[in-house]
């Protein structure tokens, strides 16, 4: 992975490869919300299993409110981990910027 690329436009790096510089260990960024539905699928499939094996009994009904709790937990998560990841690329973006700002006057005139 070349860690050198520059975006065309406006001479910085990407934030995803800003993000990895910050992690290097990590191989992409952190999901919570796919975490979350992660672990309420194992749930899932714990209780149906559980009731499979004969060890107690799960009525059917009980992955309605597992899928949509799961759901709605996932999505506030992924869009509050949106909201940081935007806000941290913005911080970062005005940190770095060292140029100058294309406009210094009130002009469009080039001198």
């Amino acid at each position: 992975m070349n860690h050198d690329i520059r975006s065309r436009e406006s001479g910085r790096r990407p934030a995803a490869v800003m993000e990895r510089d910050r992690h290097p260990w990590a191989l992409h960024p952190f999901q919570p919300g796919r975490l979350i539905i992660g672990v309420m699928a194992l749930l899932l499939a714990l209780l149906f299993g559980g009731d499979a094996a004969g060890a107690w009994h799960t009525p059917w009904w009980v992955a309605v409110p597992v899928v949509s709790s799961g759901l709605c937990l996932a999505g506030s998560a992924a869009s509050a981990a949106y909201s940081v990841r935007r806000r941290r690329a913005a911080i970062s973006a005005s940190t770095e910027s060292t140029e100058a700002p294309a406009r210094i006057s009130g002009t469009h005139s080039i001198r």
